[in-house]
């Protein structure tokens, strides 16, 4: 139920019903009323801007926001039916009206603050001049690693609107779909994280050829990682020409580096798409998420991101202290938290929040949503978390 007058509705979500439980302490219970197999929630609330970026920018709001990573995906039963029509990921990635039509999959249903583009971070690769395919039982296949400074001379700056356009499309109509009852969201791999691909020829489990490059010859990488950086840096540009309203970096891979190594083949790069961006689109919201990232919460801060993702192994709590209260948060329940019990996710939700506090929180997983999770724990997850109150 949406009923619009001026710049404040009614609104509601879509749920499995339940009966009333008793929230933490911290929390106020919400009212609300099961009508046909469906909440409504009575309270007045304002539809100028996402709940998602006034949370971010540290506005008072009335409960943290919630998206969860690969949210559009594997675990839910109709992803699968449209796998099983269009196996390739690619296609599936690169095709305007599929695209649009996974990532709204979960906007459906579980009604998240954050409606993010279902891509992939290699899909600008092509583009650079460097071939790749995602294939099913292996993952990323790159056809000719880079291992030569000639080889990174034959990588080309990325143009978006000429080699993704459709990305833009995607962008485009979901924002029109999902209008300001959500945010919507892009997304890019961070600089060493696909130099990590390109050089590796996949995925790794060591990491070996990229470091022996960095170690051994350290011009050619930091030469890939420069075209990585200004070709990035203008991809968000061009997500949030098109509609993105915020911009998550994915540096999975970073977290394989010392903290010396980071600050020399990761953390100038960021530093530089974030002032890149920041020049042009001085309000879009930058997230950058790295996996693993204990050990550089303080380093990932310098970056000059609105918001660190921290993943599962970091107590919310700590994480907090050790970013400080000038950059927002978002996460960070454990996936696997997701095939317990309701009576345990709830209790995890509850534990996050409370440690995370009151501003600038984005609650998310510590990690993308794992195959097999039960949809209706995922239900479960957003229908707590949208009954909260600060």
């Amino acid at each position: 139920m949406a009923c619009i007058g001026g710049p404040c509705s009614f609104s509601s979500y879509k749920t499995f019903p339940r009966k009333p439980t008793l929230l933490h302490t911290r929390f106020k219970l919400r009212i609300s009323c099961t009508v046909a197999e469906s909440f409504v929630d009575t309270k007045l609330t304002c539809v100028d801007e996402p709940i998602l970026l006034r949370a971010v920018r540290g506005d008072k709001v009335e409960r943290p926001p919630v998206w969860l990573m690969r949210q559009a995906g594997r675990y839910m039963k109709s992803y699968q039916l449209i796998c099983e029509k269009y196996p390739s990921f690619r296609e599936r990635s690169e095709n305007v009206d599929l695209v649009v039509e996974i990532s709204l999959q979960p906007w459906k249903v579980f009604q998240p603050d954050g409606v993010i583009l279902f891509s992939d971070i290699l899909t600008p690769l092509p583009g650079m001049n460097i071939p790749f395919d995602i294939v099913k039982g292996k993952g990323p296949v790159i056809y000719n690693p880079i291992k030569t400074g000639a080889d990174v001379d034959q990588v080309k700056e990325f143009v978006p609107g000429e080699y993704v356009p459709y990305v833009g499309e995607a962008l485009t109509i979901l924002r029109k779909e999902v209008k300001n009852e959500a945010a919507v969201l892009g997304f890019v791999g961070a600089p060493f994280t696909l130099a990590s691909y390109v050089v590796e020829g996949g995925s790794s489990k060591n990491f070996t050829k990229i470091k022996s490059l960095a170690f051994s010859q350290p011009e050619i990488l930091h030469a890939l990682l420069q075209k990585f950086a200004g070709s990035m840096a203008k991809y968000i540009q061009y997500q949030a020409d098109h509609g993105a309203q915020a911009v998550q970096i994915f540096d999975s891979w970073a977290t394989e580096l010392s903290p010396i190594d980071f600050e020399e083949f990761s953390l100038p790069y960021l530093k530089q798409i974030v002032s890149s961006v920041k020049l042009t689109h001085p309000n879009l919201p930058l997230i950058l998420y790295a996996s693993g990232s204990g050990g550089l919460l303080e380093r990932l801060a310098l970056t000059g991101v609105d918001v660190v993702s921290l993943d599962w192994t970091v107590d919310m709590a700590e994480g907090r202290s050790r970013l400080g209260h000038g950059v927002a948060v978002q996460g960070n329940v454990d996936p696997a938290a997701l095939f317990g019990s309701k009576d345990f996710i709830t209790k995890r939700i509850y534990d996050t929040v409370k440690k995370a506090g009151d501003s600038k929180h984005v609650l998310n997983l510590g990690h993308g949503i794992k195959v097999g999770t039960p949809e209706e724990n995922v239900a479960h997850f957003f229908e707590v978390a949208k009954g909260i109150r600060y």
